[in-house]
């Protein structure tokens, strides 16, 4: 293969490379966004549940309160039953007491009824702080890999970067400028490539015979009369 045919091959293959660690360079962020925000629902949902927790505390809180001023409305009616004078005041009395103490009963009912809501709230928070906890774990294990993983690919970038700048200073500022040309109009960042079996393996056009004859001879720049990139026959 011509020198110069070679070098343009070798400069391919490492802006391949390059542009493969710019890819995954510039993915991370979205890759962990995509993470994150599983793990951001489940925050939403876990403060909610939280939330319905405290408020229901909060609801059996004031019944206790409420409890508590009833029975000690009761117990200071009952001791001032001794001051009644009359069996109609009396009776009155106790009728007041009684439904004081339905009223009791009734409260006390809402407070159990409170304490199993807690109870399955509660259960449903330990639950959810478990999923949490556990995603909180994977998604630092995965940003942790992810971090050395994109530390590694600035590293390859960086060398990549300077053997790439070796190579352009070895080949002609207008076959240079040609190229770049080329791999900044491809969409695949792709400006040099092989021919095979009479096709460009860029564009899949079909290559005519002659023109494919020279290409096999791997001794002068060709371009796809289609798609433009340089094209060279791969080595058996």
């Amino acid at each position: 293969m011509k020198e110069l045919l070679k070098q343009l091959v070798d400069l391919q293959r490492k802006d391949s490379l390059i542009l493969e660690k710019r890819r995954f360079i510039d993915k991370v962020p979205k890759r962990i966004f995509d993470v994150d925000e599983p793990l951001k629902q489940a925050k939403l949902e876990l403060e909610t549940i939280k939330k319905k927790h405290e408020a229901v505390s909060k609801k059996k809180r004031e019944k206790e309160t409420a409890l508590s001023e009833a029975q000690e409305k009761i117990r200071k009616m009952k001791a001032r039953v001794s001051d009644i004078k009359t069996n109609k005041e009396y009776q009155a009395y106790q009728k007041e007491i009684e439904t004081s103490e339905k009223e009791i009963y009734a409260v006390e009912d809402q407070i159990l009824q409170l304490m199993e809501e807690i109870d399955a709230v509660a259960k449903e928070q330990k639950e959810k702080e478990t999923v949490v906890n556990a995603e909180v774990e994977k998604i630092q294990a995965f940003k942790k890999e992810l971090d050395a993983e994109a530390a590694k690919h600035e590293k390859e970038l960086a060398a990549l970067k300077e053997e790439r700048a070796g190579l352009v200073s070895l080949i002609a500022p207008d076959v240079y400028a040609t190229y770049k040309t080329i791999l900044l109009d491809s969409s695949d960042g792709v400006a040099v490539t092989t021919a095979r079996d009479e096709l460009c393996s860029g564009c899949d056009m079909h290559i005519p015979p002659q023109l494919n004859v020279e290409i096999r001879k791997n001794e002068e720049i060709i371009q796809c009369p289609q798609c433009h990139r340089i094209l060279y026959a791969a080595e058996e």
